[in-house]
């Protein structure tokens, strides 16, 4: 061997061995990164698919020193276990599904194309196999982010870009053996196309890492915006929820907005503690979610509810407000030995044909439940147009 390709070998080790450190760098900071908030278990899939690659890309460093058959066997095997798992990453982040089944069938078939050559003599072909099923692997987890894309666009469109650039300088590996002809090599690939798939995997590594890292903290901010719109106990969308979707809408007769309100709620919680009052809301929020008709709910603090309609003829607020009514009143709850039934009061506003904004009708509504908790509870009543004048006078003294 020639001094420039000794130089050259050396070269392409340290190359290796930058991208197996590398690798061992990025696998730490996505299981650090795990760790804060475990429930995102792409990360940990990240993680285990990285766990395989590092031993992969080191016992390949080896064997381009001592190339012996069951080192080739063991690092073809541990780095496509790892393209494997990482492209069964990207269908459990777009998909929420296990990543198990697919990273394990991925194994198997790539495995079997590459190792089967390497058993029988033939490690130029495997290695063509191991390219060409690590190209289709990360083409395939380029399609996967490129059909997430929605969710944060900067960072997924670049990590496509980079998977998808990673896998066809794997495909230039393959077609630069293939086009040798070199079939039985007794070593490690040696070309032009070697190392310029060392230098893409690199940059593609830091990218990949990097735009990962930036996916999982748009997670993480759209878990904590959902969290602080949803009410702990139901499950709604609470009253923050509810204004930041209509406080800046225009309400027309054809909307309307209803408020319930649970009877005697006080009551209820003196006499049979605050678990049972906890399981009469999540009644209230069941019958109100299984409503169909209500385009949105919210519970909007303690036993008060409010809906949205959207799309409301003369009277069908009425008659879905009667019906939630009816409903919630014969169901009940056991509650130790005491079976507990409660009721529930429904004030309604309509819009106005030239359109009024939300929390006027949001305060009309609640205008006609007292109304109706007046007028003896477990009914509805409809907001009069005299309580329009009562919210304007209300308006001008504050």
């Amino acid at each position: 061997m020639t001094l420039f390709g000794a130089g050259m070998m050396l070269d392409y080790q340290t190359l290796l061995i930058s991208l197996g450190v590398s690798t061992v760098c990025l696998l730490l900071t996505f299981l650090g990164t795990w760790m804060a908030r475990r429930q995102d278990g792409f990360l940990l899939t990240c993680v285990t698919g990285l766990a395989f690659l590092v031993p992969g890309i080191f016992s390949y460093s080896y064997y381009t020193e001592v190339p012996l058959q069951p080192v080739a066997i063991l690092c073809c095997s541990l780095m496509l276990m790892g393209f494997a798992t990482i492209y069964g990453a990207s269908r459990q982040f777009r998909l929420g599904c296990s990543p198990v089944r697919d990273a394990v069938r991925c194994s198997v078939l790539a495995g079997a194309v590459t190792v089967t050559p390497i058993l029988f003599g033939l490690d130029g072909l495997g290695f063509v196999g191991l390219n060409v099923a690590a190209a289709i692997i990360l083409f395939a987890t380029a399609y996967e982010y490129w059909l997430a894309r929605a969710e944060a666009p900067g960072p997924l469109l670049g990590m496509t870009f980079l998977y998808a650039a990673t896998a066809i300088s794997f495909v230039l590996c393959a077609s630069a053996i293939a086009f040798q002809g070199q079939w039985v090599l007794g070593q490690a690939p040696d070309n032009w196309a070697e190392n310029l798939n060392i230098g893409v995997c690199i940059a593609g590594m830091t990218g990949i890492g990097a735009m990962s890292l930036m996916v999982h903290q748009a997670r993480l901010t759209e878990f904590h915006r959902k969290e602080s719109l949803t009410d702990a106990l139901t499950g709604l969308p609470n009253r923050r929820a509810l204004f930041e979707a209509y406080e800046k809408k225009s309400f027309t007769h054809e909307m309307a907005v209803v408020v319930f309100d649970i009877d005697r709620f006080k009551g209820i919680n003196d006499q049979f503690g605050h678990a049972a009052g906890d399981a009469i809301i999540r009644l209230m929020a069941d019958e109100l979610r299984d409503c169909v008709g209500l385009t949105m709910v919210s519970r909007l603090g303690g036993e008060e509810f409010a809906a949205v309609i959207r799309t409301a003829a003369p009277g069908y607020a009425e008659w879905l407000a009667e019906r939630v009514r009816r409903h919630f009143a014969d169901r009940e709850i056991r509650v130790l030995n005491d079976t507990i039934r409660a009721t529930v009061s429904a004030g309604i506003a309509y819009g106005r044909s030239e359109g009024s904004d939300f929390d006027t009708i949001l305060r009309l509504a609640d205008l006609a439940l007292y109304q109706a908790k007046r007028s003896g509870r477990n009914r509805i009543e409809l907001a009069k147009p005299d309580l329009m004048a009562q919210v304007a006078d209300n308006r001008s003294l504050a």
